[in-house]
């Protein structure tokens, strides 16, 4: 949890350099790791009262999405950002998955913002397969890593 709060500062404090124009970047999500995603979901359930909301089936693992409320339906109805919780082979700290997740409306403009705000880029912006989705990965200035997507 300390390292989703961290993040989240992080990139609050990044949004709060970017100029007027990039306020069309949004939260997506915030994503976490286990080496047991199902066994994490049902954490943040007992714990924090969430409910699974969607549930993507990948090859490495399913990656299970919780949002709060006090039934699924509820959860699902919720306006706030999931967290996406997606398998991690090694519960190693320093294994980069936990991360922000934003939905970006212009990809050039906004890996523009992150390196004049003092981040830093994985490579270019790639795409997802087919889609029209675009994503790039971003490390803000102490290391925190920024997924951003673009959808068409």
């Amino acid at each position: 949890m300390k390292r989703i709060y961290t993040t989240v500062m992080a990139v609050t404090a990044v949004l709060m350099l970017a100029s007027a124009a990039h306020a069309q970047v949004t939260l997506d999500s915030v994503r976490v790791g286990a080496q047991d995603p199902v066994a994490l979901a049902k954490f943040y359930e007992a714990a924090f009262h969430m409910q699974e909301v969607n549930r993507i089936n990948t090859p490495g693992g399913p990656e299970i999405f919780v949002n709060f409320g006090t039934t699924s339906d509820a959860a699902k109805a919720n306006k706030s950002e999931p967290i996406v919780i997606t398998r991690r082979d090694s519960d190693d700290l320093k294994d980069p998955i936990a991360h922000v997740i934003l939905d970006v409306k212009d990809m050039a403009a906004t890996v523009a913002a992150v390196k004049t705000a003092g981040g830093s880029m994985a490579g270019d912006p790639r795409a997802f397969g087919n889609t029209g989705i675009l994503i790039g990965i971003a490390t803000d200035p102490v290391g925190n890593r920024i997924e951003m997507i673009q959808r068409p």
